[in-house]
């Protein structure tokens, strides 16, 4: 089934807003078996609207619209819905009854405008939305369907989850499909591609995708059949053999991330965790608490900007500073020290470099970066370099920090 994604927006169209819901939508659509075939985008102009969904009912089976489905002057969706489809817009009572609850158990008037929200194209399906007021829209007809979903990423991402899939799901018995995702850190996508090189199979109805980031490169495996035995059995023996290739490079699998399997392993030895950050200003220790029960394990952290609070706060010899340079394997072994005296916890990680654009020399270039690791048994840092690129620098020397601690509490070398 030919999928097409149309999302609507000025603020789509002019930039001031990423499209991050075409994103999503593509990925969970993906793993139920559809083929997305297209991306579209369109301002907030009712003929280009119209326009623009005509087309994709035309050339696509399946067409998710997502935006202008609020009850301003600008949210026009449903204007155009009605239009393309000949359809006039009919009352629901049930939606108009949830949305008078819901502003009742916020002890707020419901604002008269609202009511627009109890109005959907005749014959229409709707998908509650619990997180919002604007539900969402189905209609199926001639073979094809349409739906139209929020554009706020919250609202959308509820109801294509608990709804639209569901829903999808119902309709294709005959398309069975199963996703596993594999979670590397180290290692580049191409050094991988080389690795896996003749050592697995793909058989028909098997696909393997790359797909790099800052946390690292995730192998997605993607499997079809006629049966849904027969897609988790391909995509299970593909995700084996990876797994016997690639070996401790995968840290987790599916909705597994990298802050989560460390704050898994903390928990269960009962370990606790400290962070001394100069060039990533609290991006690790970001990364670290969103994970939720964070707190557990993480004491805190200390954002050593400056080397004056590298030697005050941490307690980093000015010797050491002046020697070997605050962005050195010295100091970051310092840092990491000093965290873990301060907080008293069984790790502590650091983090020093050059983030850029400026600061780089012929000996230390922009990107340089050196993180270190203190325990009752390691004391070390390692040297990586990470680009030109300010914000991926941060990023990935949080995420490398993350590794290097999986790597010591597994005790993998």
């Amino acid at each position: 089934m030919n999928t097409e994604i149309i999302t609507i927006g000025d603020e789509i169209i002019n930039g001031f807003t990423v499209n991050s819901n075409a994103a999503y939508i593509s990925r969970k659509i993906s793993e139920l078996g559809f083929k997305i075939s297209f991306h579209s985008s369109v301002g907030d102009k009712l003929s280009e609207m119209e326009e623009q969904i005509s087309h994709a009912m035309v050339r696509s089976s399946l067409v998710i619209v997502t935006g202008g489905l609020g009850s301003t002057d600008d949210d026009i969706t449903k204007r155009a819905i009605v239009k393309v489809f000949k359809r006039n817009l009919v009352y629901h009572d049930e939606i108009m009854q949830e949305l008078k609850k819901r502003y009742e158990l916020r002890g707020i008037p419901m604002p008269a405008i609202n009511q627009n929200q109890a109005l959907l194209p005749q014959g229409a399906k709707f998908f509650p939305n619990k997180n919002g007021t604007a539900v969402g829209i189905c209609i199926a007809e001639e073979g094809k369907i349409f739906i139209a979903l929020p554009g706020v990423p919250l609202e959308m991402e509820q109801i294509l989850t608990d709804e639209v899939i569901p829903y999808l799901n119902s309709l294709t018995k005959s398309n069975f499909s199963r996703v596993i995702s594999l979670h590397t850190n180290g290692i580049s996508e191409s050094n991988l591609s080389q690795m896996l090189s003749g050592k697995i199979d793909l058989s028909s109805n098997l696909k393997l995708a790359y797909l790099p980031g800052f946390s690292g490169v995730t192998l997605r495996v993607m499997a079809a059949s006629d049966s849904q035995t027969g897609s988790d059995d391909k995509a299970i023996g593909l995700a084996d053999q990876i797994e016997k290739v690639c070996g401790d490079l995968i840290y987790g699998k599916d909705e597994e991330t990298l802050e989560s399997v460390i704050g898994g392993l903390l928990k269960d030895n009962d370990k606790t965790l400290s962070v001394a950050e100069s060039c990533t200003a609290g991006t690790l220790g970001m990364i670290i608490t969103s994970h939720p029960g964070s707190s557990a394990y993480f004491e805190g952290g200390v954002i050593s900007y400056s080397d004056d609070v590298k030697k005050k706060q941490l307690n980093v010899s000015p010797k050491i500073i002046k020697k070997f340079g605050a962005v050195s394997e010295e100091c970051a072994v310092a840092m990491a020290v000093g965290a873990r005296n301060l907080f008293n916890t069984s790790y502590a990680l650091s983090i020093t470099g050059i983030a850029g654009p400026d600061g780089g020399s012929e000996q230390k270039p922009v990107g340089t970066t050196f993180i270190g690791i203190n325990s009752a048994h390691a004391s070390y840092a390692r040297k990586f370099n990470f680009g030109n690129l300010r914000e991926a620098v941060r990023k990935r020397s949080s995420y490398a920090a993350l590794e290097m601690l999986r790597r010591e509490i597994l005790g993998i070398k």
